[in-house]
């Protein structure tokens, strides 16, 4: 019989079954997986990490309590996404500015303004960062950790080309620690509904920071 026999026969061929969930499940999948993030996201913030229980979480999500591990497998494993997923998103554009074409002042204004902008938007993510981080174990802590040095290894890069070329007067990693600490206070400080918007509190900041480590001939 030919490659249509069975078709003339009157037997339609089935189409090749897809392997694995449905698109349908795969959807709802994730948006319950994203509900949980969001929820704990919220609790780790208001009540912190080793507050949180479980059920809360599931509770807060809409998700019975089996449900909730088969899509988390732990309350760890949420703490290591939400803290993963920031600074992520943190080192895309610390490296994407630190290795553009700009001088090392336009780098160093816009690594601030991006920093700003990321921590107000994600404020939670940064205080249960702030408080929570040392609640993650081995590999996750240590990964993330690794994630942060990079983060700081580009604004270091930053700071050392502008001092090379006589653009600041320093490269003290102490001042690089402690830019990125008087910004990462920002979440604990910061209004929506308060006098400046987050490009306004960059560009004080930013001005703050380079009238202290710009060589005066530099400045302007």
């Amino acid at each position: 019989m030919g490659p249509g026999g069975l078709a003339a026969a009157g037997h339609a061929i089935a189409p090749p079954r897809r392997r694995g969930r449905p698109p349908a499940a795969e959807t709802t999948a994730e948006a319950t997986r994203a509900r949980i993030v969001a929820a704990a996201v919220e609790l780790f913030a208001e009540k912190g990490f080793h507050g949180t229980g479980v059920a809360e979480i599931g509770n807060r999500a809409g998700v019975q309590r089996g449900a909730l591990y088969y899509h988390i497998g732990s309350k760890e494993e949420l703490l290591w996404q939400i803290l993963r997923d920031y600074i992520q998103l943190m080192l895309v554009d610390a490296k994407r500015i630190s290795r553009g074409g700009d001088d090392p002042i336009t780098k160093l204004r816009r690594l601030i303004r991006s920093h700003v902008g990321l921590i107000i938007e994600h404020r939670r993510e940064v205080a249960i960062q702030l408080r929570d981080v040392t609640a993650l174990t081995g590999d996750r802590g240590e990964e993330l950790q690794e994630m942060r040095d990079q983060v700081q290894e580009c604004w270091q890069r930053v700071i050392d080309t502008g001092c090379t070329a006589g653009l600041l007067h320093t490269n003290d990693h102490v001042v690089t620690n402690s830019v990125l600490g008087m910004l990462n206070m920002v979440t604990f400080w910061y209004r929506p509904h308060g006098d400046r918007s987050p490009d306004e509190i960059a560009d004080i900041l930013a001005t703050t920071v380079l009238d202290g480590i710009v060589t005066p001939t530099t400045k302007g």
